[in-house]
């Protein structure tokens, strides 16, 4: 039975796509198909195929489906500035509905394992009172928490924790990528996240030279998910 989550962070820059990216290739090495969509994206780059985002590109080379680039990042804005500025800015309505139609695209074609990329952390504006947290409500994907371990990121997890499960959501893992690997008491810090954290980590990735796919996943364990990830 497929199966898919909404990955999203305990804030902007702590490594979201890379984790994600990693849990992909988790997911392919384990034989399963794989898709992926991040339905919003600002800081993308004008190439002669259109506006281009290195995170959306990043997830479209772990999808084992036929996606195209339109297919898994439907809305791109070149400004690296926040998604609901940038969209004001390009005329675009930012909406649930304008971000949700694609990604249930994505769903339907029936990947054994797809993740839904957010951005930013998990209260991310949309137009209007909307949230980017109003995308895996109405989809009703469980989550996937990136932590970006540094000083700070426990009461940052926490919160977000607590958040997810007040919009009425499964927190189905988290893992811990070592942003900062000088922080001091990582060991003390990393043992509280995982007593305060209701969901099972799925794994601790550190600072890596080369955050490639492949690096990431080996410090990844999809077991934690269920069944169908174990084979």
């Amino acid at each position: 039975m497929p199966v898919a989550y909404f990955v999203t962070g305990t804030d902007t820059e702590i490594g979201k796509t890379t984790i994600a990216a990693g849990l992909l290739h988790c997911a392919r090495s384990r034989g399963l198909s794989t898709a992926a969509a991040k339905p919003v994206a600002s800081g993308c780059e004008e190439t002669a195929d259109g506006l281009r985002n290195s995170d959306a590109l990043a997830l479209l080379g772990e999808c084992s489906l036929p996606l195209t680039y339109d297919e898994v990042n439907p809305l791109a804005f070149a400004p690296a500035i926040a998604p609901h500025l940038a969209a004001r800015e390009a005329g675009v309505q930012l909406d649930v509905d304008a971000l949700a139609a694609p990604v249930r695209r994505v769903l339907a074609m029936g990947a054994d394992f797809s993740l839904v990329e957010g951005a930013g952390g998990w209260r991310v504006p949309l137009a209007g009172q909307a949230n980017l947290s109003d995308l895996p409500i109405a989809l009703g994907l469980p989550v996937i928490l990136v932590v970006g371990v540094r000083l700070g990121c426990i009461n940052h997890a926490v919160l977000t924790a607590e958040a997810i499960q007040r919009d009425g959501l499964t927190l189905a893992g988290w893992v811990a990528n070592v942003v900062a690997p000088h922080t001091s008491r990582l060991e003390e810090n990393l043992a509280t996240l995982a007593e305060r954290l209701p969901a099972p980590c799925l794994g601790r990735v550190p600072r890596l030279d080369e955050a490639t796919p492949a690096a990431v996943a080996r410090h990844l364990d999809l077991a934690p998910l269920g069944a169908l990830i174990r084979r």
